[in-house]
């Protein structure tokens, strides 16, 4: 019945786990709907002809209606929308809620083409490599204009905004190639910004990503000297660390645990903060860009606004990587011993 209804309706094939969740809704809506306007129009048409004029000057009947059929007649809607609220509530918390142990892709759209870096990985223009039966958190921002990530096979669709970061995530279930549209109008190529997601099984995905962090090793030097234009296609934490170093970060944030003008960034990602308005927020991806662009939206109780805002002044990949080096310095990481692992400090 699945599959008769997707050909039916012409939908794109059901390629992740979300997917699916989608269509039986759409389905259910559309039966009912179309159910709906059948007995409708049926009524209308019965209604013509029985209480047509059959003589001249002949008034038509007034009907008036119980308070039984009254109540059904709002009832029946109602419960169906009703129910149509409870399953698209719940599916949206479903996409709006990633698995802890979700793969991080950061995403960013720019006019007319996708950019994906992997946090431990290689990045790539308008082809996204990912695992099969694994879940894909997207970290998705823009580098100028609004614009939006759809992949139809996927049904999952979120914009891309100037100076923060969305999220969506999904599980693909089957290997193949998928198609990535763009789907809000951001200028006059907005039709050819187009692109592919490439769908691996766990062998292939491995033997991808070893080959990449091969041929990025080999150019490491070259990337981390012109880090500017293009996210580090090897660490982005360490990019982010010289980042962070030369924008003037470490002038009033420490990454040792100490006050200083502004929150520690040790074991800042995944803190519940309290604002200077009494609300509590939790540190993520999200917050920390905003903070980079819109210092006081979100100010922490007890600190100063004086941050600058870098809005303009930080390309989408630097202010993911400045993010990643954030999410590094979490408390368990953070060591003294340099045989128990590298220790990450403020550059000089």
């Amino acid at each position: 019945m699945n599959e008769l209804l997707n050909n039916i309706l012409f939908l794109p094939e059901q390629a992740s786990t979300f997917a699916e969740r989608v269509d039986r809704l759409h389905y259910f809506v559309i039966t009912v709907t179309m159910l709906s306007s059948l007995v409708v129009g049926t009524a209308a048409v019965f209604f013509f002809f029985r209480y047509r004029r059959r003589k001249p000057n002949q008034a038509t009947e007034y009907v008036v209606p119980s308070v039984k059929t009254e109540f059904l007649f709002v009832s029946l809607p109602l419960v169906f929308f009703l129910t149509w609220f409870v399953i698209g509530f719940r599916d949206f918390v479903f996409v709006s809620t990633p698995p802890k142990d979700a793969m991080d892709v950061y995403v960013m759209g720019k006019q007319w083409m996708w950019k994906f870096s992997y946090p431990e990985g290689p990045n790539g223009v308008n082809v996204l490599h990912v695992p099969a039966n694994r879940p894909v958190r997207l970290l998705i921002t823009s580098r100028d204009v609004l614009h939006s990530f759809f992949v139809p096979a996927f049904r999952i669709k979120m914009d891309a905004i100037p100076g923060r970061y969305t999220q969506t995530w999904f599980e693909a279930t089957k290997p193949g190639t998928y198609q990535i549209l763009c789907t809000e109008y951001c200028g006059l190529s907005h039709s050819k910004m187009l692109g592919e997601v490439v769908v691996l099984s766990a062998e292939e995905w491995d033997a991808w990503v070893k080959e990449q962090r091969k041929g990025a090793l080999q150019n490491r030097q070259d990337a981390l000297a012109d880090m500017s234009l293009e996210p580090h296609p090897a660490r982005m934490a360490e990019q982010g660390q010289k980042v962070a170093a030369e924008v003037g970060c470490f002038k009033c944030h420490t990454v040792n645990g100490e006050p200083h003008i502004g929150p520690t960034f040790l074991g800042l990602y995944g803190r519940t903060e309290t604002l200077d308005t009494g609300r509590t927020l939790r540190v993520d991806e999200a917050w920390i860009t905003q903070s980079m662009m819109d210092p006081g939206a979100h100010l922490v109780a007890g600190y100063p606004n004086v941050m600058p805002t870098f809005q303009g002044k930080l390309t989408g990949p630097q202010t993911a990587a400045i993010v990643e080096y954030i999410k590094t310095l979490r408390v368990p990481d953070i060591r003294t011993d340099a045989s128990q692992g590298p220790v990450y400090e403020p550059i000089q």
